[in-house]
């Protein structure tokens, strides 16, 4: 389940939105998109795979969110 788009690493490029199978993404002109339907996400990291800044964290066989930030992530600790 796709859990994080990072506010601080994302440059507002909206792969995310054309990649995503299920259109879980908004794209919102002048800002970065945006977690719209994070129940509808598949888990198929093709969000994550095609972010040229690795700005999206997606948790593997998770069925509803975990609370992951941002910094646990950086740290690498999820």
């Amino acid at each position: 389940m796709i859990e994080l788009l990072s506010e601080e690493r994302c440059i507002g490029c909206n792969l995310c939105v054309s990649v995503c199978p299920t259109d879980v993404f908004d794209e919102v002109p002048g800002a970065l998109p945006v977690i719209a339907r994070v129940d509808d996400c598949q888990t198929c990291f093709m969000c994550e795979v095609y972010c040229p800044v690795d700005a999206l964290y997606v948790a593997l066989q998770a069925e509803q969110l975990t609370g992951v930030s941002e910094e646990i992530v950086d740290q690498k600790e999820f």
